[in-house]
């Protein structure tokens, strides 16, 4: 070939058309609709929830941070795990200036749940459990209606 076909040529600015000729997609759905949040945002969601229906009854719970981190670390400062039983949730006491936390495991909870509201419903039940390790007092108290569900 004599005379080659040359590239095409790149500007600097951004595509406007995808490759087959219809324009750059947009959003799905508005940001206001549920369908527009994250399985993350949607998750740190059920964990605020828990939270605000916990708070109205120990009001303590303003000094305590909660966390949602995606899976458990394996050098952690809490005691080591196993491969028999991954951590759902965890519990980092006060110290040095630093509030109290509670942390909630995403990954691990949505493995083992089917939908929304047994998700949900395990949320609940892992900050209920670990709001009741930081404050030395049993599920039950903190919340009656724990195991019920």
């Amino acid at each position: 070939m004599d005379n080659p076909v040359p590239p095409p040529a790149v500007g600097p600015g951004p595509r406007r058309r995808d490759r087959h000729g219809r324009g750059m997609r947009g959003p799905i759905a508005p940001p206001q609709v549920p369908l527009a949040a994250s399985r993350a945002d949607a998750f740190a969601d059920l964990v605020q929830d828990s939270v605000d229906r916990l708070e109205r009854r120990w009001p303590q719970l303003a000094d305590i941070d909660f966390l949602v981190l995606e899976v458990p670390r394996l050098d952690g400062p809490a005691e080591p795990w196993n491969d028999e039983a991954v951590p759902l949730g965890g519990t980092i006491p006060a110290r040095e200036g630093r509030r109290a936390r509670v942390v909630v495991y995403r990954r691990p909870v949505e493995i083992r749940t089917k939908g929304r509201d047994e998700r949900a419903a395990l949320v609940h039940e892992i900050v209920v459990e670990q709001v009741a390790e930081l404050l030395g007092l049993t599920p039950e108290t903190v919340d009656p209606r724990y195991g019920e569900d």
